[in-house]
């Protein structure tokens, strides 16, 4: 299983991006400033939009969905528990792993962005895909419901997992860094290999790699334990 980006390049009056590499069967996250382009290959590896140029190739890739950034462009369902049955899931379930119990009957657009984004990851990441492309996952969640869905990430996640965020204090255990910069998707390697070549690190692990310190993986707890074991 396999996604393969062949010389693709998106582009729109002044902005380029130019993209390049094979994602493997793991969890990869890709990283990139606001306004980088994450969103917009987010988009075209879904089949939103055509590439300017090259192409976009699955293989023994069937089914396959993108989680936008606001859960609001998902919605569909008037009540809580219609937007719930229109993915098909069931929504006792679903409500209590969206910590809504008892909220099935609720106007779905009468929930909280941060509700209505707990009940979009829930419903997303209940379902069974080949390739997840995840656009700012965790975008208006708490920091308590970003760990949650970190942990839910790692233990549950589709073959091939594609996060595309700029969150800079929770983020999920992954196998692959991946990043855009000045205009280009650089494949910074496997993990923790890859980590001190990531440009746009959070500080926590600049902070390690300050100390001479490369945390197993790229979570706060790996990188605490890592300086822990420094000082053992």
């Amino acid at each position: 299983m396999q996604l393969i980006l062949d010389g693709v390049t998106l582009a729109r009056k002044n902005w380029k991006l130019s993209a390049e590499g094979a994602f493997q069967e793991g969890i990869h996250l890709i990283s990139g400033r606001v306004g980088s382009g994450k969103s917009s290959l987010a988009q075209a590896i879904a089949g939103m939009m055509a590439p300017t140029s090259g192409s976009i190739l699955f293989r023994d890739i069937e089914r396959h969905t993108l989680s936008m950034q606001f859960p609001e462009y998902h919605t569909t369902g008037h009540l809580v528990r219609d937007e719930i049955r229109s993915w098909g899931l069931e929504p006792e379930r679903i409500c209590m792993e969206a910590g809504l119990q008892g909220r099935e009957y609720e106007r779905s657009f009468a929930l909280s962005r941060g509700e209505l984004k707990r009940l979009h990851m829930s419903c997303i990441l209940a379902g069974k895909r080949d390739l997840l492309i995840l656009d700012e996952p965790f975008s208006t969640l708490d920091p308590e419901w970003k760990r949650r869905i970190c942990r839910k990430l790692y233990s549950h996640h589709p073959p091939i997992t594609l996060i595309f965020t700029h969150e800079q204090a929770v983020l999920p255990r992954v196998d692959y860094l991946w990043e855009i910069h000045e205009g280009h998707l650089h494949n910074r390697g496997k993990v923790p290999e890859a980590i001190p070549s990531w440009r746009g690190a959070p500080r926590y692990i600049e902070e390690a790699l300050r100390r001479g310190v490369v945390p197993e993986n790229i979570t706060v707890e790996d990188t605490q334990e890592a300086l822990c074991r420094m000082h053992d």
